[in-house]
């Protein structure tokens, strides 16, 4: 029960955020991880969100009819469409992840460092066995920016 209600206060503002561009979660965590991953193949993007194709088509298409991301095809293969953020999708994505960062550090500082490190030991228990987060791991964790850190690895 906790859990499910941390869970709706951690996504409470940014959904009122999304909402006045006429968009769902589901499109904020594809910005999301096309921010982390920029350049990331949308076959990429389908195993890691842990998603059909169907299920991922239609968000797609109204970011990049929003002008929120851009599919390029890849140089090395016409068949893979790279994906980025634009720079209003950056905007977007950034004001986002700050409104759940801010939140996340206020508790955290509130609650002393040992909170944080149990917190997220606790969050990796939980995600070690999803392969969409296996397949994160595994080819785009040196890319993608370190949460817990702030900064690029």
């Amino acid at each position: 029960m906790l859990f499910y209600f941390g869970y709706r206060t951690f996504t409470e503002k940014p959904d009122q955020i999304i909402e006045k561009y006429g968009i769902q979660r589901v499109h904020h965590r594809i910005l999301y991880f096309i921010a982390q991953v920029p350049g990331i193949t949308v076959n990429d993007l389908l195993s890691i969100l842990e998603v059909s194709k169907q299920a991922l088509n239609a968000p797609l298409r109204v970011l990049s009819e929003k002008n929120l991301i851009t599919m390029v095809q890849a140089d090395y293969d016409k068949r893979y469409k790279l994906l980025y953020l634009t720079e209003q999708g950056k905007q977007l994505e950034s004001k986002l992840s700050h409104v759940q960062r801010e939140q996340m550090k206020t508790i955290f500082n509130s609650l002393g460092p040992n909170y944080q490190e149990a917190w997220i030991d606790v969050m990796n228990a939980l995600a070690k066995v999803r392969p969409g987060q296996q397949q994160f791991n595994a080819q785009f964790k040196s890319r993608a920016i370190d949460q817990t850190q702030g900064k690029t690895h």
